[in-house]
C-alpha cells in the first residue's frame, strides 16, 4: 500500500487458475491473491510517473511447487520456485482489457497445455517477457490450496485480475 500524507493507493492481483482434463471437464481450480514484486512497483511507478519507455506487453507463466513469492523476487532471482515447462509454447500473453480501475484476461484467458504427465503446479507470475528471464517479474503467487497435478492432455487456463483503488484512508 503505498502512503502519501493521509492518502493511499492500493494494487491487489488475483489469479483464477483452472485445469481441464482432455475432454473438457474441470478437474481443479484454484485462486492466487498475489504479490507485487518491489521490481513489478517500480516498473508501475515508472511507466506511469517519469514516462519511462516501457514495454506494453506482458506474459503468465505457471509457477512449480509451491512458490514462495518474495518482495525481491526476479525474474533471474525468483528464490523459492521453479518455472513449469511442461507445456507446449512460451508463457502466454495477458491479453487484458480495462474496466473502470480494473485490467483483467477474463474474455482471452492464458491456455497452457500440459505435455507431462504428473506435472506440479503450484502458483502464477506475470512478466514482460515471453521467456528467458531479461524481462521484469511483476508479480507472483502460490495457490490458496496448495499444489495441484495437471497431466499430458490437460488445459491449465489462467485468469489474471489486476485492480488499483483509493485505501480509503
Amino acid at each position: 500500500m503505498l502512503r502519501m500524507g493521509s492518502a493511499g493507493i492500493r494494487l491487489s492481483g488475483r489469479f483464477i487458475v483452472t485445469c481441464r482434463g482432455s475432454t473438457g471437464e474441470r478437474k481443479w481450480e484454484d485462486y492466487i491473491d498475489n504479490l507485487v514484486v518491489n521490481e513489478g512497483l517500480q516498473y508501475i511507478l515508472d511507466s506511469a510517473f517519469l514516462g519511462s519507455s516501457q514495454v506494453t506487453s506482458f506474459f503468465i507463466g505457471l509457477a512449480g511447487s509451491t512458490p514462495s513469492a518474495a518482495a525481491a523476487n526476479t525474474l533471474t532471482t525468483h528464490a523459492g520456485f521453479t518455472e513449469v515447462s511442461a507445456y507446449t509454447g512460451n508463457r502466454k500473453a495477458w491479453t487484458k482489457v480495462r474496466s473502470s480501475q480494473t485490467l483483467s484476461n477474463s474474455a482471452s484467458k492464458a491456455s497452457f497445455s500440459i505435455d507431462e504427465n504428473d506435472t506440479t503446479c503450484g502458483g502464477a507470475l506475470v512478466g514482460t517477457v515471453s521467456t528467458g528471464t531479461a524481462g521484469k517479474l511483476i508479480c507472483a503467487g502460490a495457490f490458496s490450496g496448495g499444489d495441484k497435478t495437471a497431466d499430458s492432455g490437460d488445459t491449465v487456463e489462467v485468469q489474471y485480475d489486476l485492480a488499483a483503488a483509493d485505501d480509503g484512508s
